[in-house]
């Protein structure tokens, strides 16, 4: 199976790719979209074969769909940019590649989407079957971006194997994005949950939704302890500010995702179930 994998330098996909080289099914092929060729050096070094273009170049889709069996779309725009960027990378590209996939004969499509989708906790873990509520104040265009694109490919003529892995807040391996959520904790209040995920289990659970003949569909990808604004402020040795202990929590349960459909349907477990374990690891 030769496998196509967009957003291979960014922050998941860097650390998704040299993964599925070395543990892909032996004989398999991967290949990369990029924009430069100099930064897909080390996964031509594994093996991948390299394509250069832009996502947003229907002509560049063209050619690396060709010949392609299976896509996984891990590009995003996230924090940080504008909305029309965010709606043009999240969204336009990826319905783009999805059509760009049919037109090749791509068998399987995986879109990586995020929980963010979510937007409003249920008071209770969130299954992949509640209605999604995006927008959610301080996270741009990104969350609705992202829904739109998974209900756009979901209802594009001749994808029909299209399964979507919804992330949480992804870290480890070397990613700033735990030291940076400091930056947005000191307004949380300090019973607040976040949901977390090693880059190895995000990369654990794209391959099963790659591979499993039986996916379909979405599936939450997360470890097993989510961790309040205190644990965060702990983790990093940091003093927890007192008025954090003065902020309700509408929902307790806001961003935590139920995993249990990836794991009944195809056997997901985390190798790093909490970010404790990951500390002690050596992991971060």
């Amino acid at each position: 199976m030769l496998t196509l994998v967009t957003g291979a330098t960014g922050q998941v996909g860097r650390r998704f790719v040299p993964r599925l080289l070395r543990n892909g099914v032996p004989g398999d092929e991967v290949r990369v979209l990029v924009r430069d060729a100099g930064r897909a050096e080390p996964f031509a070094e594994l093996g991948a074969q390299v394509v250069v273009g832009d996502l947003r170049d229907v002509e560049a889709l063209g050619k690396a769909t060709a010949g392609v069996d299976a896509v996984v779309n891990v590009a995003a725009a996230f924090r940080g940019v504008p909305d029309e960027e965010a709606r043009a990378v999240n969204r336009d590209a990826a319905v783009e590649l999805g059509r760009a996939a049919v037109a090749s004969g791509v068998r399987r499509f995986v879109q990586v989407s995020t929980g963010l989708v979510y937007g409003a906790g249920r008071g209770r873990a969130l299954v992949e079957d509640d209605e999604t509520v995006p927008g959610e104040q301080g996270w741009g265009a990104y969350p609705e971006s992202k829904w739109e694109a998974e209900r756009a490919l979901g209802a594009l003529d001749g994808l029909e194997d299209l399964r979507v892995g919804r992330l949480p807040f992804v870290y480890g391996d070397g990613d700033p994005h735990l030291a940076n959520a400091m930056e947005w904790a000191v307004n949380w209040p300090a019973m607040q949950r976040l949901h977390m995920g090693h880059h190895v289990d995000v990369a654990q659970g794209l391959r099963r939704l790659l591979y499993a003949a039986e996916a379909r569909g979405v599936y939450n990808i997360a470890d097993d302890a989510p961790v309040t604004t205190v644990d965060l402020f702990q983790f990093h040795g940091l003093p927890v500010p007192p008025e954090a202990y003065d902020r309700e929590v509408p929902d307790p349960w806001h961003s935590v995702m139920s995993t249990g459909r990836i794991r009944h349907e195809l056997g997901y477990r985390p190798f790093v179930p909490s970010v404790w374990v990951a500390r002690d690891a050596g992991l971060l």
